[in-house]
């Protein structure tokens, strides 16, 4: 079966298909970074739209996501925006953990994989 990678770097995939399950890897605010974690959350979750689509699928077909916060005491304001953008009926299996991310103006991560 044929494995298939969008927005390859020299370190990671933005995204790998195989089969029909959609793999993306753990998404950061561009944009937004140094903002609210309710900006980057936001942002991210637009990324994803976005990615998912690229990859013939949508936040419908989520079957699992990561989350890492910089500090949990943010989980509310990420679950607003969460909340307000996942599909009713159609969310993931989902884990949220507080973790140093990988520089100090991410304060969210997310990572998700769907089905097509």
């Amino acid at each position: 079966m044929a494995i298939e990678r969008k927005h390859v770097g020299p370190r990671m995939s933005g995204a790998v298909i195989h089969g029909n399950t959609v793999y993306l890897a753990g998404q950061v605010a561009k944009e937004a970074a140094g903002k609210s974690v309710g900006e980057q959350t936001k942002e991210i979750l637009s990324i994803i739209d976005g990615l998912l689509a690229e990859c013939g699928t949508s936040k419908l077909n989520l079957v699992s996501t990561n989350i890492w916060l910089s500090d949990m005491s943010t989980f509310a304001e990420m679950n607003k925006e969460w909340d307000a953008w996942v599909a009713p009926g159609h969310t993931p299996a989902r884990a949220t953990v507080e973790a140093k991310l990988a520089a100090p103006q991410f304060t969210v991560e997310i990572m998700v994989v769907a089905a097509k």
